[in-house]
């Protein structure tokens, strides 16, 4: 029974005894100066970006659900943009930050926000469902694990037609708790799906820390499949990088599919409409993760010691990105919104011509 479970790789374990300023320093020689600088760029540039959305929320710009990424930017740039442009990626309904991981322009992603024709999904899905099937990102979904499936059958896919390209599916925290997610774990393994699944582990569903509703860790919950499951620290990109660049690699290579608890922390609340600490976090556990963990913060840091980043250009960087965000927030301004008619294209069937059965009692 113990051989038939999946080993364990922790990576936030591994080499704890060494000295973590020299795993820091081993991890930063990887990468050039420019890849280092550009990671704090994208970074920057996905927390202004969720900052200028809060801005647009708060005065009616934006309506609807809004969920933010803030906190957890390292996460959706180092395990997407190591990435293929024709790999897929399918998400949860956090996934701002996701989609301009994957390539999609700021404007529309901001426009979709707004609900503007000139958005990625033509204003028709908002915040939840950004999509862009020319660079293979396959949707932010709103229903709590729905997306694994769907994972699942883009695993399949990519089996039967003998690619190489790999799906990343996120999901957060909560979504291991529902049906969908544990079949399509079960149906990745049995096929050997290329099918890496992340959960975004910031401790707390909604507003329900995951220890109240389960009797074990995120991390355990891909071992009873057989699929080999790994930690990560998702706070720190040069980990987050280096990480997927391997194991999208091994996936590629026929590993098949892997399981993920990339451990994070988000700064805002679960949606706009929660205060940032609620009822059910303590202003002193948030204050303390955004002064310890904030991924931005934590590379800067490394970039100042290292020599590699001074603070004319840190505030340089910053502006350049703020002035991208701005643009952005201008794009959805001037978007016009849906035509009427929009009502009706783009839905999921039409009327048979001969007519059929409905189950209110209609023939047509």
């Amino acid at each position: 029974m113990a051989e038939a479970m999946a080993e364990t790789k922790t990576k936030a374990q591994e080499g704890a005894q060494r000295n973590g300023t020299d795993v820091t320093a081993e991890r930063m020689e990887r990468f050039s100066k420019d890849e280092l600088r550009g990671f704090l760029r994208d970074m920057l540039l996905f927390r202004r970006f969720e900052e200028k959305a809060e801005e647009a929320y708060a005065i009616g710009k934006i309506g609807g659900f809004c969920h933010l990424h803030i906190g957890q930017e390292a996460v959706a740039l180092g395990l997407i943009g190591p990435l293929r442009e024709d790999d897929y990626v399918i998400s949860a309904y956090r996934e701002h930050t996701q989609a301009l991981a994957k390539g999609l322009e700021a404007g529309p992603v901001m426009a979709e926000l707004y609900g503007r024709d000139g958005g990625v999904s033509r204003g028709k899905g908002g915040s939840m469902h950004l999509f862009d099937a020319e660079r293979r990102f396959m949707g932010g979904h709103g229903i709590v694990g729905g997306q694994t499936a769907l994972a699942a059958g883009l695993g399949w896919s990519i089996r039967y037609r003998e690619g190489d390209q790999v799906c990343v599916c996120f999901l957060g925290d909560a979504a291991v708790n529902q049906g969908a997610f544990h079949e399509s774990m079960n149906m990745a393994a049995i096929w050997k799906l290329p099918v890496i699944f992340v959960v975004e582990n910031n401790a707390y569903g909604m507003g329900t820390a995951f220890e109240r509703v389960s009797a074990v860790p995120v991390v355990e919950r891909g071992e009873g499949y057989g699929i080999p499951t790994h930690a990560i620290n998702g706070q720190d990109i040069l980990e987050t990088w280096s990480f997927m660049e391997e194991l999208a690699e091994e996936v590629r290579s026929g590993a098949g599919p892997q399981y993920v608890d990339a451990r994070t922390y988000r700064f805002k609340g679960h949606s706009m409409s929660d205060p940032v600490s609620g009822t059910y976090r303590s202003k002193e556990e948030v204050s303390e993760k955004k002064e310890r963990e904030d991924p931005i913060t934590v590379l800067r840091d490394h970039l100042f010691e290292a020599d590699l980043l001074s603070q004319e250009e840190l505030e340089e960087m910053d502006a350049e990105v703020r002035a991208v965000v701005d643009e952005a927030a201008e794009f959805a301004d001037d978007s016009p919104f849906p035509a009427d008619e929009e009502l009706y294209t783009h839905v999921y069937s039409e009327l048979n011509e001969h007519g059929r059965l409905f189950l209110d009692g209609r023939d047509r």
